[in-house]
């Protein structure tokens, strides 16, 4: 069996074979803790990062809240779109993500950017913040992390050039973590 998917796919499986899990069990750890604090939880991104970012918020605040004891107070900074397009139009698309943050975000807090390249300059801007005002930061990252990785307190890097194998690779680290959450009996 030869050809294009056989190929995108057992690269795919390289990608995530290589990506540290002990690195996602501590980024389970770290929601587990922000849930049972009462924390809240943001998270962003750009462009295939935003969607990773709205579809995790999605699960975690239905699937890995509804019917539990314990909720996750999680929003993605990326879902409102008149607050982005405000920013963006009135002071700049770095601002889109780090005005919001500065209205919600309280210490002990959690902030997770999720960034391709590692070097969007409004998920940059945004964790800098989430760093400066006592939040825990965690950064999905792939090729070399770029300084999004560096600047995060923990980095989950799919070490991969292809954008379509990084996005596919962070879909999966949301996925292992809020399933942890949603697989958990509801008693």
């Amino acid at each position: 069996m030869s050809g294009f998917a056989t190929a995108y796919y057992e690269s795919l499986q390289t990608t995530l074979k290589n990506i540290d899990l002990s690195k996602v069990e501590q980024a389970i750890e770290w929601f587990e803790a922000a849930r049972d604090e009462g924390r809240r939880v943001f998270v962003c991104g750009n462009g295939g990062s935003a969607s990773t970012a709205s579809h995790f918020a999605c699960d975690m605040v239905k699937g890995a809240s509804y019917g539990y004891p314990r909720r996750f107070k999680i929003m993605a900074l990326t879902d409102s779109l008149p607050t982005i397009t405000a920013y963006s139009n009135d002071v700049s698309y770095d601002a889109v993500f780090v005005e919001q943050l500065k209205n919600f975000a309280e210490p002990g807090d959690l902030f997770l950017g999720i960034s391709g390249s590692g070097n969007s300059p409004n998920v940059l801007r945004a964790i800098e913040y989430a760093n400066s005002a006592g939040l825990k930061t965690i950064a999905l990252t792939g090729r070399d992390g770029g300084q999004l990785g560096r600047m995060a307190q923990l980095e989950i890097n799919a070490r991969e050039p292809h954008m379509g194998r990084i996005e596919d690779a962070h879909i999966i680290v949301c996925h292992i973590i809020a399933y942890r959450f949603m697989d958990a009996p509801k008693a």
